[in-house]
């Protein structure tokens, strides 16, 4: 496959998903790594494409910024790296004989796998990580009450309006990022997302520089709620003014190797 019919395939990827990783287009291209890096490139460099972390976005027009929540399943395997290196600096926030709350989503699941085995309480959500946790961890563990929704893979009670926990941080991941907050598509992860942030003293954002291309329909917390993001070393300086000028404290995460 030459440069031409390559860079064909992967625009026509991008009309039935938003975001494709170097890892997606090597497989499905039989490329190497390098390749796909240069075909991204050409890509972005035309206007026909978005260059992001981890992989390449379609241009955002209209309803198409306004995207669909990708399947847990395949989300957790994007921008692996970024994820873990936000998990550890979130890691670091925590002390032994805390109490947290740690939300559904792939970023919030790997800060969880860090705290498995430390003297903390931790409050969850997520299906995945309270597996993990029950598996492998030695914290003490409260799960969320309620029926189970596999997609997105949290557990919730439509009925009950609060957790009945109290926190010190509420870690959350987000889909997408704008001026005027953290955005999801899914209702029940803003219902969710709401609720919990009344049950703790600060809101820290988990969530990898992707997530700023992505502009999907709902609001789920203003930006001044937002006591701390962190995120990776791709945060543009247009986004680092848009989060300051909210209040935001900025922690980055410096992703070693090649983006």
């Amino acid at each position: 496959m030459n440069d031409t019919e390559r860079h064909k395939a992967i625009i026509e990827l991008l009309r039935e998903t938003p975001f494709a990783s170097v890892r997606d287009l090597q497989q499905r291209l039989d490329a190497s790594p390098a390749t796909i890096r240069r075909d991204i490139e050409k890509l972005h460099d035309l206007g026909q494409a978005r260059k992001v972390y981890g992989g390449i976005s379609a241009i955002e027009t209209g309803d198409s910024a306004r995207l669909s929540a990708r399947p847990y399943d395949e989300n957790r395997d994007i921008a692996v790296e970024a994820k873990r290196a936000i998990a550890a600096k979130a890691a670091d926030m925590v002390r032994d004989g805390d109490s947290i709350i740690v939300h559904g989503g792939s970023t919030c699941y790997q800060l969880g796998t860090l705290l498995a085995r430390r003297n903390i309480r931790i409050w969850t959500n997520s299906m995945p990580l309270a597996a993990h946790l029950g598996e492998h961890g030695t914290c003490q563990l409260s799960l969320a009450g309620g029926t189970l929704y596999r997609e997105p893979g949290i557990i919730h009670d439509a009925t009950a309006s609060s957790p009945g926990f109290f926190a010190s941080r509420f870690f959350v991941g987000t889909q997408g990022i704008s001026g005027k907050g953290l955005l999801e598509s899914h209702p029940l992860l803003v219902r969710a997302i709401g609720e919990l942030a009344a049950c703790a003293d600060e809101i820290v954002l988990l969530a990898d520089s992707r997530k700023f291309s992505m502009q999907p329909r709902n609001v789920a917390l203003p930006l001044s709620r937002i006591g701390t993001i962190i995120t990776d070393d791709g945060l543009t300086d247009a986004n680092a003014r848009m989060l300051e000028e909210a209040g935001v404290t900025i922690t980055i995460a410096t992703i070693g190797g090649e983006k």
